[in-house]
């Protein structure tokens, strides 16, 4: 999965930077990787996680410290099916969010695609084209069938989201935001 999400950030022709993370690699896909969230450069803006669960928590906490606004969580494992560790890592996570009102979109998801913007931040196997339909959807699936459909069609979309487990942006948080948004026409 992350091989995949890699390849789709940095293919995708987002402008800004990309900063992977990753503690024994040098490289992802030839883009230089930083030992830990301490050694970046800047603050990212938004962090895409994947990594076991155990470690999503202290990740949130310290991207938070440090000022990250976002983070989509595609790592699954927090309480779903009633796992009582899981449920904790959950609160955990959301716990070390809160302080620093740093959003989560997931855990458990495909990942949030903003076409128009050239940002992948999901591990979907089609990269759709940029239009005015947003698609939001609790599963993964469903974005992998949307995009199945409608990238042979040449149905772009403005947005395409995998809410996940929904820990805290749900549907209602989407809805606000794509109503306000600019390139949306219809969601």
């Amino acid at each position: 999965v992350g091989a995949v999400l890699a390849r789709n950030l940095l293919s995708a022709g987002f402008g800004g930077p990309i900063m992977p993370v990753h503690p024994r690699e040098r490289a992802i896909n030839g883009v230089y990787a930083y030992r830990d969230v301490a050694s970046l450069p800047e603050t990212p803006d938004l962090a895409v996680l994947v990594t076991p669960p155990p470690s999503i928590p202290g990740l949130v906490a310290e991207l938070g410290q440090r000022g990250t606004r976002a983070a989509v969580i595609i790592t699954a494992g927090f309480g779903e099916g009633g796992n009582e560790e899981g449920s904790r890592l959950r609160q955990a996570t959301l716990d070390a969010a809160r302080p620093h009102l740093l959003r989560i979109v997931g855990p458990n998801c495909l990942g949030v695609l903003v076409p128009g913007s050239g940002l992948n931040a999901s591990f979907a196997h089609l990269a759709p084209q940029p239009g005015g339909v947003a698609f939001v959807t609790q599963s993964g699936a469903l974005v992998t069938s949307v995009l199945d459909w409608a990238v042979p069609r040449g149905i772009g979309f403005s947005h395409l989201v995998s809410l996940g487990a929904m820990a805290d942006v749900d549907f209602g948080d989407m809805l606000d935001y794509l109503a306000s948004d600019g390139q949306t026409r219809a969601i």
